[in-house]
């Protein structure tokens, strides 16, 4: 059996919103408690969480169980930060998917479909291949390397992909909270 982890991408300061997205609600659950929950769903462990900004009160709202918690002290350098704190912190692993807190359309089944052929495997929604996105281990190195907000763009630029229903929703900005709400709540 593969052995895989997940890293939460948590850190940005959630600007468009207002407040911290990480922490809105919908349904019965913030943002980042549904995304450790569809990882843990999908048998992945351990799963990383990563935080930045505002990272003490949203620790100390979040039931996030046993997820390891780290910080990103230097967030304001944008996803890649995250990622190299998030992929660092793995080891003895066959892969890993790194995926955002703010995609209420993401299931445990789409994350495992992601890591089911144990290549490199990201998501296509609205036109476009992003996050979620599984890595085996042989490109955490190239992982440790990115730098800026682009995040792994590039490494999945030839990947296979896996569709994502309602991907295009992420939540950055109030109308987007209302749509997401109205989806899933």
């Amino acid at each position: 059996m593969k052995r895989i982890g997940a890293v939460i991408l948590a850190a940005g300061a959630s600007r468009r919103l207002g407040e911290p997205k990480q922490l809105v609600k919908i349904g019965a659950e913030n943002l980042l408690e549904h995304s450790v929950r569809v990882a843990r769903e999908a048998g992945f462990s351990p799963v990383v969480v990563v935080l930045g900004a505002s990272a003490e009160s949203i620790e100390a709202e979040c039931e996030l169980g046993d997820a390891d918690v780290l910080r990103n002290d230097n967030w304001c350098e944008g996803m890649s930060a995250s990622v190299r704190v998030g992929v660092g912190a793995l080891h003895d692993l066959d892969g890993c998917v790194v995926m955002t807190c703010d995609m209420p359309g993401v299931t445990a089944l789409h994350l495992r479909s992601l890591a089911a052929s144990g290549e490199v495997a990201g998501s296509t929604y609205d036109g476009r291949r992003g996050v979620p996105a599984y890595f085996p281990a042989s490109l955490f190195k190239d992982l440790m390397e990115l730098r800026g907000d682009a995040g792994a763009k590039d490494l999945l630029r030839s990947a296979q992909c896996v569709a994502l229903a309602g991907g295009e929703l992420d939540v950055d900005t109030i109308e987007d909270l209302v749509r997401a709400r109205e989806l899933f709540g």
